[in-house]
């Protein structure tokens, strides 16, 4: 079942709206049409006990002030693209600089988008990014679909067309823990990831293009174990990034393939999520850049108390011609699917 309450305005006097996306197995989605933010997740656990398992805020307003990108869908360009520039047929575009001298993830997590309940358990929101929003060439035409399932999947579709060639890559960048949104820390929940592979960072966060074999390091998630175990380990690339905040290369046989990502698991309580995306890499980030912030039901949310599996095209892939293309070209569309689902 689908409904649609008020939600309030911004501050710019844009009416927004919470969706609440409900199943016959107790799971619960709200997400609301500023930046298509996911705002709750109640997930039961195999003995009954539901929890709100996001991170978020508890109005409009700590949304619009977030600097997390809690619950967000990213774009245009999810992740950063160093030295905010990339160059399509000769010509240089100059994009948003908003860290460092790099580009991050964009504004499309703070636009309002139209909205409306499709089907049964769906809702469509639709975005028009004008030619050069973010210093990106085209008008692009985004469109992202939420769905909860009887399976308990929240199934995103992002699709997009523009009227210029120009780079484009999708995200969402919500915050888990699988105890519980509220709880301190998720460092001792578990994870298994489908890679082999990530991409190794500079000192800003961004690509070298080197691809770097996880094989027995820090980085190898291809054996579960605790998120924490090696989160403080002798690694330069742990060292740099003050935890995980890597881009994983998914195993797949194709390209297009719909592959599962990640399972994260929280023992006491048996509560689990798996990732599935048709995307080549997931970024995995364990909340290092989290400071305390105020946050729903009078919780605070300290570093490392929740973890992110961000389904996407690599980072900074205009400057690496080595790494699968973003390029859209004009006419052409894209179709990325990623779900999140629920298990015990």
């Amino acid at each position: 079942m689908a409904t649609q309450t008020d939600y309030g305005r911004t501050q710019n006097g844009e009416q927004v709206y919470q969706f609440t996306l409900t199943n016959k197995n107790g799971v619960e989605v709200r997400c609301i049409n500023y930046g298509c933010r996911l705002t709750h997740f109640f997930a039961p656990a195999p003995g009954g006990e539901i929890a709100d398992i996001l991170l978020g805020y508890d109005n409009l307003a700590g949304y619009e002030a977030d600097t997390a990108s809690h619950g967000a869908f990213i774009g245009r360009y999810a992740n950063r693209i160093k030295g905010a520039a990339f160059t399509i047929e000769g010509k240089t575009y100059n994009l948003l600089k908003n860290n460092g001298g790099n580009y991050l993830h964009g504004s499309l997590r703070n636009r309002v988008f139209s909205a409306e309940i499709i089907g049964e358990n769906s809702v469509s929101f639709t975005y028009l990014s004008p030619d050069g929003e973010d210093g990106f060439p085209g008008e692009l035409r985004v469109t992202v679909i939420y769905t909860l399932t009887d399976q308990n999947e929240l199934m995103m579709d992002y699709r997009a067309f523009s009227s210029a060639a120009t780079h484009v890559n999708f995200t969402n960048h919500s915050y888990f823990n699988l105890a519980g949104e509220g709880t301190p820390s998720m460092e001792n929940q578990l994870l298994w990831l489908n890679s082999k592979t990530f991409l190794e960072e500079d000192s800003e966060l961004c690509p070298t293009g080197n691809i770097i074999e996880v094989a027995g390091g820090a980085l190898d998630f291809t054996q579960e174990k605790p998120i924490g175990r090696d989160i403080e380990a002798d690694d330069p690339q742990i060292k740099g990034a003050g935890g995980y905040d890597h881009a994983f290369i998914l195993n797949k046989d194709t390209p297009r393939e719909l592959v599962l990502a990640a399972i994260a698991r929280h023992p006491e309580t048996g509560r689990s999520l798996r990732v599935y995306t048709t995307q080549p890499s997931m970024q995995f980030y364990t909340g290092n850049f989290l400071t305390g912030q105020p946050g729903k039901n009078g919780h605070t949310y300290p570093r490392r108390s929740a973890f992110c599996l961000e389904t996407q095209h690599y980072p900074s892939s205009p400057g690496h011609p080595h790494f699968p293309s973003t390029l859209l070209l004009k006419g052409e569309k894209i179709h990325e699917i990623t779900v999140y689902q629920i298990g015990g």
